[in-house]
């Protein structure tokens, strides 16, 4: 293995050597500083006679009297069954002074991307144990369903709550063994020190880590190691999902410290800046990632994916979450003005999508009434937003008594079913029930989007209701 000292530019997070033979693209590095340190990094670009090296501990201590070593083969993540319950850094490496672990293989980190004849299309159905995803925005296995927030909202406890609640129901009924293949893999990135340690003493405390492997970059970490970070988690789920048929939830946090990390190192290149300074090629890079969620035809497992990231600004617009949208199959929003209410999570369901959750939901899946009422609750929640609007305006008094009732509908459904707490775990029952509940609070010839015959098992009447419609028996 040949050793050059030939290193002529150090630009950021990048090293640029002198070469006299081919190096391939993505091509794993060992630099060797003069205080005998060894630094790992990557073939970021090939040309004749010099590559661009994207160090991943950063470039701190090396000058041009380093030793770069080219290893011929690209980055790959060790992978085993006994992941489950360690804590790694964004490399890949155990931080958890646990015992060394022993690989059963090494995977590319880049993946191969599921051929679209072999997909299966997702349609099994995934308890978060929150009211506000599992009754109006379902997931289902191998779906990619991101969460959009903003600085300073508490995305970070929704995801622990996912993190620590999800499963597959159908798993549960099963014996132990059945129940044990639902994991969750847990990729943060450029996160602080401090919520690393919240997120560690949620995972300790609740059991949660366990079934989960948990990758860790912190906000001090390099950029280029938040690059790394998401391929490796994908990578171990991969394996766990279609080797070892594991129900893989990946959470992903915080997705616009990665596309920070891109911008950063696309500025060290001096490459043509995008939209806003990210690259060009965010949306390609993006898209590998989310893309490597779904299931496979004759696999028993699955990958699914919550990116979790917060919007510049508040901003939806901004080619990070825009772009995010175009891949994923729906988002989630968590709302600041339901935040400063008190609400937990503050979910808005109302710009929150899932366009796979029809197929997830119904008769042998959650129940068969969850579709019609996820559609009364949206049109009466939205109408009930309307109307406060106008109540602004003309008060409460000037509203007809139906429209008084969509107000406190709105009101109940955001203090009732939304609000649940970060430490509360509603099965699908439970969370269809506080929906009929509420549904109630309207007369029954408003329910025009539910099905007679459920109006007839599930409405609840309530007392003077009842006593009339006995009078006139």
């Amino acid at each position: 293995m040949k050793e050059y000292q030939t290193i002529t530019e150090i630009s950021g997070p990048l090293v640029y050597a002198e070469v006299d033979e081919a190096i391939g693209y993505d091509e794993i590095v060992e630099i060797e500083t003069a205080q005998g340190e060894t630094l790992r990094g990557q073939v970021l670009e090939s040309s004749e006679g010099v590559v661009a090296i994207q160090v991943f501990e950063g470039t701190s201590g090396i000058d041009q009297n380093a030793s770069v070593r080219f290893l011929g083969e690209t980055m790959k993540m060790p992978v085993t069954e006994d992941l489950l319950g360690r804590v790694l850094d964004g490399s890949g490496r155990p931080i958890d002074d646990g015992p060394e672990i022993v690989p059963e293989e090494r995977q590319d980190i880049v993946g191969a991307a599921i051929n679209p004849y072999s997909r299966e299309y997702p349609e099994e159905f995934i308890e978060t144990g929150v009211s506000a995803i599992d009754g109006m925005n379902t997931l289902v296995r191998g779906q990619k369903l991101p969460i959009f927030s903003s600085s300073g909202q508490p995305h970070s406890e929704l995801a622990m709550q996912i993190a620590r609640q999800a499963s597959v129901p159908e798993e549960e009924e099963g014996d132990d063994e059945e129940s044990s293949e639902f994991a969750v893999i847990f990729g943060a990135m450029g996160i602080t020190q401090e919520e690393a340690n919240e997120f560690m003493q949620d995972f300790e405390r609740t059991g949660a880590l366990e079934r989960s492997v948990v990758f860790m970059n912190l906000a001090d970490d390099p950029a280029v190691e938040r690059t790394v970070t998401p391929r490796m988690v994908l990578t171990t789920a991969e394996y766990l999902a279609f080797e070892k048929d594991y129900h893989v939830l990946v959470i992903l946090t915080d997705m616009t410290n990665y596309c920070e990390a891109l911008r950063e190192i696309g500025a060290a290149r001096e490459e043509v800046p995008g939209r806003r300074g990210y690259p060009g090629y965010m949306y390609t890079d993006l898209a590998q990632l989310y893309e490597r969620a779904g299931r496979i035809q004759g696999r028993e497992g699955s990958v699914t994916q919550i990116p979790i990231l917060t919007m510049p600004g508040d901003d939806d617009t901004h080619p990070i979450p825009d772009l995010t949208g175009y891949i994923t199959e729906g988002q989630i929003y968590v709302d600041p003005d339901l935040n400063s209410q008190g609400l937990q999570p503050p979910i808005n369901v109302l710009p929150s999508l899932s366009r796979l959750m029809d197929d997830g939901i119904g008769e042998g899946l959650t129940r068969e009434d969850h579709a019609d009422v996820k559609d009364q609750m949206f049109a009466a929640y939205a109408e009930g937003e309307d109307l406060r609007d106008l109540v602004n305006i003309v008060g409460r008094e000037a509203l007809s008594e139906l429209d008084n009732k969509y107000l406190d509908f709105a009101d109940a459904f955001e203090s009732e079913f939304v609000d649940q707490g970060f430490d509360q775990n509603r099965d699908i029952e439970e969370t269809l029930e506080i929906g009929w509940d509420l549904l109630s609070m309207l007369p029954k010839d408003a329910l025009n989007r539910i099905d007679e015959e459920f109006i007839e098992e599930y409405y609840r009447e309530d007392d003077s209701e009842r006593e009339v419609v006995e009078a006139a028996d």
